[in-house]
C-alpha cells in the first residue's frame, strides 16, 4: 500500500491503493512524451512534468474558489444525498486518482456530519486503454460487498471513464445500472444519475494537478510494479510549499449546511404530492429542468415561490413556447424542478 507518509492526505479521509514508485520514474517533457505517444507508447508508462503555475493563473484559482465554493459545496451535498439514498450507512467510496480523492473526501466528511456515520473511502486507478487496477479491486472486495460501492469522481468529459469503468468492473461487481455506477460534482456530458449537477460549472480543483490532490502524481503502470501489486503514483515532495489540497477540501467543506429537508427528501415529496410513480420522472435544478423542456416530454415546470428571475427566465420561457404548466411551489432545495409527463400506453 502506498506509504501513508508519502502523501498529503490524511489517513483518516481516505486510504490510498496505489504503490509508492517515487524515484523510480523521470518525468518527460510534452514535446518528447507526445512523441513517444505517437510511437506506440502507451500515456500510462510516462510521467509528465507537473506545469508550474504563475501567479497570475494561482490568482484565477483562488477567484474560482472564491467564486465557486458555494455551487461546489451544493454538487457535493446532492451527490452525498444519493449515495445516502441508494445505500444508505452501507456506502464504501472508491475515488479514482486523482481528481476523485478530494472529491471523496468531501462527501465522506459531508456524510459523517449529517448523518453520523463514517463510510470507508478508498482511492484507485483507473487508466484509459488499460482498465481498473484488478489487486486494489480485490483488496476492497475482500473487506466489503460489491452492492456496497459508490465509484467517485471529480467530472465528466464524454465519458470515456465511466465506459472503461463499466467494462472494467463487471466481473467483481456484476450486473450494474450504469448511470448509477460513477458519482461526479459536475456531469455535463449527461451519462450518470448520480451528480450534483449536469452545468459544466467550474469546480477549483481542476485548475491543479498534484498540489490539489495530496501532491501526488496521476497513476502510472510501471515495470517495476508487481503484478500483485498497486498501480504506481509519484509523490513531489518539492511541491510541500505550494500544496492547496486542504486549502481546497475546507473551503468547500465551510460551505456545507444541513437542512432537516435534503434534496432527495423533496424529490420525494413531490413524487408523492403529485402522484409520480418514477422518481427518475422529477429532475430538480435549473439544468435538470432545463432538459427536460429541451429533451424529453414535459408534463409540467415548478418554480420556487422566492426564484430570482435571472435564474428562472429562460425556463419560464421556455415553457411558454412549449406550453407546458408552470406551478410556483415552495421548493426549499431548487430554483426549478422539471415534471416529465407519463405517457399512456395508448400513445
Amino acid at each position: 500500500m502506498f506509504n501513508k507518509n508519502r502523501s498529503t492526505f490524511h489517513p483518516d479521509d481516505v486510504t490510498l491503493l496505489l504503490t509508492d514508485i517515487t524515484g523510480k520514474i523521470e518525468p518527460k517533457a510534452t514535446a518528447e512524451r507526445e512523441a513517444l505517444i505517437q510511437k506506440g507508447v502507451h500515456y500510462s508508462e510516462m510521467l509528465p512534468l507537473e506545469y508550474k503555475p504563475s501567479e497570475r493563473y494561482i490568482s484565477e484559482y483562488y477567484h474560482a474558489l472564491d467564486d465557486f465554493s458555494a455551487e461546489t459545496a451544493a454538487a457535493v451535498m446532492t451527490v452525498a444525498e444519493k449515495i445516502h439514498f441508494m445505500k444508505n450507512d452501507r456506502a464504501v467510496l472508491v475515488s479514482l486518482a486523482r481528481a476523485g480523492t478530494p472529491i471523496g473526501i468531501l462527501i465522506k466528511r459531508y456524510l459523517y456530519q449529517k448523518y453520523h456515520y463514517i463510510v470507508p473511502h478508498y482511492t484507485i486507478s483507473i487508466v484509459r486503454g488499460r482498465g481498473i487496477d484488478i489487486a486494489a479491486m480485490e483488496y476492497i472486495l475482500k473487506k466489503h460487498p460489491p452492492e456496497s460501492i459508490q465509484f467517485v469522481d471529480g467530472w465528466t468529459g464524454k465519458g470515456a471513464i465511466l465506459n472503461e469503468l463499466s467494462a472494467a468492473v463487471t466481473e467483481f461487481i456484476g450486473p450494474h445500472e450504469k448511470r448509477l455506477l460513477l458519482a461526479v460534482l459536475a456531469d455535463p456530458a449527461n451519462i450518470t444519475d448520480v451528480c450534483g449537477t449536469h452545468e459544466d460549472i467550474p469546480i477549483a480543483s481542476s485548475f491543479l494537478n498534484s498540489t490539489v490532490c495530496g501532491l501526488m502524481s496521476r497513476t502510472i503502470i510501471h515495470p517495476s510494479i508487481g503484478n500483485n501489486e498497486f498501480h504506481g503514483v509519484v509523490y513531489y515532495d518539492h511541491l510541500q510549499s505550494e500544496d492547496k489540497t486542504y486549502e481546497f477540501i475546507e473551503k468547500i467543506e465551510s460551505c456545507f449546511h444541513f437542512s432537516s429537508l435534503s434534496g432527495m427528501n423533496e424529490v420525494q415529496k413531490i413524487a408523492l404530492e403529485f402522484g409520480i410513480k418514477d422518481i427518475n420522472f422529477v429532475k430538480p435544478g435549473i439544468g435538470e429542468t432545463t432538459r427536460v423542456l429541451l429533451r424529453r416530454v414535459p408534463d409540467m415546470v415548478l418554480i420556487a415561490e422566492n426564484a430570482l428571475p435571472k435564474y428562472v427566465s429562460h425556463i419560464i420561457q421556455l415553457a411558454e413556447e412549449k406550453q407546458v404548466p408552470v406551478i410556483r411551489y415552495p421548493l426549499k432545495q431548487y430554483q426549478a424542478c422539471g415534471i416529465i409527463k407519463t405517457l399512456g400506453a395508448d400513445l
